[in-house]
């Protein structure tokens, strides 16, 4: 037993040449020990990242966790290569919530670590090839024309990843066994390099190079050049140097306001009154003006923010229930102020990147360069600056971000808001961990000692249940701001429609009616169909033969504008075939709408109205999103179609009417959840519509079941009503928020072997947890990118410990390894799926 003495991160005096644990961002199940060479005897710190060798030839930042006075007993220890910092790099708790994430959603913490931390933080050694200095390529047996333009290519620019190489030959086939068969030759060898992916990001200043008594002597040196006495004055006027105030500026922005250009500024400089300097800088800056004003709150938003401060006397968590457009974001805003006096910080999570856009605005308008914004469109350059800006600044912040945010380090959190805390999108699917946003928030604010309030208008059933019962704080907001109405929701019967032949394409005839009544009266309309692409199906109408992904079991999706099919799972694309392969008819048909082709009949039904189009499609640049929403809130096109993008938090004044494509899609779906999500989902969509005071917003629903209760309770906008019925129906089928649901994942290329393994499995299992185990049973999809799938459903009860949970599941794991077809499974888990 190592005799392991941890420094906590209050103390740090120890042998500068000891041991270390050293946290990797593997999937592993262990830190790892490293020995601080003689050599180097600096002191590191807990916190610190440190360039370890692991393997025959890899290295990896890792973090350090531990410090040890001791050399291990029985463990070969490897010196660390290099200490990256001179102060850590994360803060107390991140560590403690890190190692939190890794027991509850049954991970290793080297894949928390991954997640966490921006990849820029996290230096890596990447495999290059080169030619071997020995050989000559003209000895080299049976080299063909292939090998022959690689070796050239070497030559010429040295080592190359084997990426860069296929690059090289724009995807030409074969490159990669060439490589092989060079390796094998002995022509290559093979490297390992060291890459640092951050980039600091520098600017050019300018600051003057003389006292304050002798700036008349500097512009009789500039006497009869107009233009460098024009540059002077803008310098003295951009800094106040005379008055004191500044010595610095930009020189883009002295350019720019002097009119001059920077040969001129060059010419000053040269006389020794200016110099000319680069230092880093942070590369988000707020540039508007903030106007400190906080917004008015209406008697029931004022009652309702008095009732919420109250509920956190007595509870850290209160969730704030109101209905859409009830002015949530006002309370959220004078909380953030309260915190933001008291000196603290504040975490604001949204559940989709494309919120950040309207709240950002709103929040910078109040509270200026306070906001600081993070998510994953970010560049991993930007990323790390937002995480040395925290590390660096202890002012009070308030920082907008989507679930990853929970993962910054905070200094002294003092609030954290998870905004539409229903929302799936809060959880992650993969890779691990599998977290939950909104509930590692609820722990991360546990930690700091700060409060926390989820807010909705259709709360999660589980989060709903917890503020019943009097574990959450509950707080009701049931009116609109400003009194307007809810919208009112007509449900059209879409048999009746065909039937009657009232259908033009997706749209039923009352729904292109009503549309063009509100676009006529001056209002926009958001269309929600919740699938991409041209169409989800493509089929041949002789054989109903359907084409399918080479590697996943799903049809392909077919997209006009790539005028390709694509698997989206995989993201394999393939031409779409004129003549059917299985019956030789030249008889394909495309079937079903995706957002691609509703916009396409859009422009045929209204062809007098503009359009825009909002999916996973149309906004994978980085700015699209804000684009998109900034264009729509301006009135710049009347039509907005979308995905589920378009039925969270966006707040669009002008919007008159929302149209629900086809409900049937939500409502359908195997899964005790999907009453929820479709129920979230259509009141969602529906609160898009007459959030403006004078009038009166319409939400239609097409349906081929238009007497489903899903829909009942949302024609109603009963929130009680749909929660009471589906809280009985998961009491009776003891599902969450009753039991706590963990899926157990198994892959593998082999199908036979895959069920033999499955079944053994949940035998093994069945002998430790009796009736808590349920399956093998094949998912919905039941192939992915070439690996076939089983799952294993487990019912645990919600006062188990989950740490014994992971003991249990992990040694079972280690068990399972005595059987040969074990060999090459994949094994994960997702603790309470969405």
């Amino acid at each position: 037993m190592t005799n392991r003495q941890y420094i906590s991160n209050e103390s740090q005096t120890y042998n500068p040449c000891g041991y270390l644990e050293v946290l990797l961002p593997l999937p592993l199940n262990a830190t790892f020990t490293y020995r601080i060479p003689p050599e180097m005897c600096i002191s590191v710190e807990i916190g610190f990242r440190v360039v370890v060798p692991f393997g025959k030839k890899k290295f990896y930042t890792g973090i350090v966790t531990g410090i040890l006075n001791d050399a291990p007993n029985a463990i070969e220890t490897k010196d660390i290569a290099m200490v990256l910092d001179s102060n850590p790099v994360i803060r107390h708790p991140q560590m403690k919530l890190w190692n939190w994430v890794s027991e509850y959603y049954l991970c290793a913490p080297g894949e928390v670590y991954k997640a966490a931390l921006p990849t820029g933080l996290k230096l890596e050694s990447e495999t290059f090839v080169e030619i071997n200095p020995d050989y000559s390529f003209i000895d080299i047996p049976n080299s063909n024309q292939l090998e022959t333009e690689i070796y050239q290519l070497l030559d010429h620019e040295g080592s190359l990843t084997v990426n860069a190489i296929i690059g090289k030959f724009d995807g030409r086939r074969g490159v990669t066994t060439a490589v092989n068969r060079m390796i094998e030759k002995g022509c290559l060898i093979i490297s390992e390099k060291l890459l640092e992916r951050y980039r600091v990001k520098y600017e050019t200043f300018v600051e003057f190079n003389i006292r304050k008594d002798q700036i008349s002597d500097a512009f009789s040196m500039t006497k009869g050049a107009k233009k460098q006495e024009q540059l002077l004055l803008a310098m003295l006027e951009l800094t106040g140097f005379n008055r004191g105030e500044s010595n610095e500026v930009s020189r883009d922005e002295l350019l720019k306001r002097a009119g001059v250009s920077s040969s001129i500024l060059s010419a000053i400089a040269k006389k020794g009154i200016l110099n000319i300097f680069k230092k880093e800088i942070n590369r988000f800056k707020f540039t508007g003006k903030a106007t400190g004003d906080l917004p008015k709150l209406s008697a029931a938003q004022s009652k309702a923010l008095d009732e919420i401060h109250k509920s956190w006397l007595e509870k850290s968590v209160c969730l704030l229930h109101g209905v859409t457009s009830s002015g949530k974001t006002e309370i959220y805003i004078h909380l953030i102020d309260y915190v933001l006096r008291n000196g603290d910080q504040a975490l604001m999570l949204v559940p989709e990147i494309a919120l950040t856009t309207q709240l950002t605005r709103r929040l910078q308008e109040v509270f200026g360069e306070k906001v600081i914004i993070y998510h994953s469109r970010f560049t991993d350059n930007e990323r790390v600056d937002i995480w040395k800006k925290l590390l660096k600044e202890r002012e009070p912040a308030v920082i907008i971000g989507a679930r990853s945010a929970v993962f910054l380090p905070f200094y002294k959190l003092g609030l954290v808001i998870v905004d539409e805390e229903h929302d799936q999108s809060y959880k992650q699917f993969d890779p691990a961990p599998r977290y939950n946003g909104r509930d590692t928030a609820i722990v991360l604010a546990s930690m700091h000692g700060a409060k926390t309030l989820l807010g909705s208008a259709t709360p999660a059933i589980d989060t709903y249940f917890k503020a019943k019962n009097g574990k959450f704080g509950l707080v009701i907001l049931k009116e609109r701001y400003g009194d307007v109405r809810l919208p009112e929701i007509r449900i059209v019967d879409m048999k009746q429609a065909y039937k009657t032949k009232s259908i033009h394409g997706a749209f039923a005839s009352d729904t292109v009616h009503m549309a063009k009544e509100a676009m006529s009266n001056g209002g926009q309309i958001i269309l929600f169909q919740n699938r991409r692409g041209y169409a989800p199906l493509a089929r041949c109408k002789q054989c109903a033969w359907v084409p399918r992904c080479e590697h996943c079991d799903v049809a392909l999706t077919y997209h006009a504008h790539l005028r390709q099919l694509q698997c989206h799972y995989c993201g394999a694309v393939y031409p779409l075939p004129s003549i059917c392969p299985q019956c030789k008819e030249p008889s394909i048909e495309i079937l079903g709408y995706g957002t691609e082709r509703i916009e396409e009949e859009v422009e045929q039904i209204f062809k007098s109205y503009k359009m825009m189009r909002m999916d996973l499609d149309t906004t994978r640049n980085k700015n699209s999103y804000e684009q998109i929403i900034s264009d729509f809130s301006d009135k710049k096109a009347q039509i907005l179609i979308g995905t589920q993008m378009v039925t969270k938090g966006l707040d669009f004044k002008g919007v008159e009417m929302v149209g629900v494509l086809n409900a049937d899609t939500l409502i359908n779906f195997p899964d005790f959840r999907a009453n929820e999500r479709a129920f979230n989902m259509l009141e969602q969509v529906s609160g898009r519509a007459g959030r403006r005071t004078g009038t009166h917003g319409i939400v239609v629903i097409q349906t081929y079941q238009p007497a489903h209760r899903v829909l009942s309770y949302v024609s109603a906008h009963d929130y009680d009503a749909y929660y009471d019925d589906e809280i009985n129906e998961r009491q009776r089928f003891f599902y969450p928020p009753f039991t706590r649901i963990i899926y157990m994942y198994m892959k593998h290329r082999d199908p036979s072997r895959l069920r033999f393994v499955a079944d053994a499995y949940a035998e093994r299992l069945r002998t430790l947890l009796g009736q808590r185990v349920f399956g093998p049973e094949e998912p919905m999809i039941g192939r992915i990118q070439g690996l076939y799938i089983r799952k294993i459903m487990l019912k645990i009860e919600v006062t188990a410990s989950m740490t014994k949970i992971k003991e249990l599941l992990r040694q079972t794991y280690i068990d399972m390894h005595s059987l040969p077809q074990m060999k090459g499974t994949i094994v994960y888990y997702d603790v309470d799926p969405q």
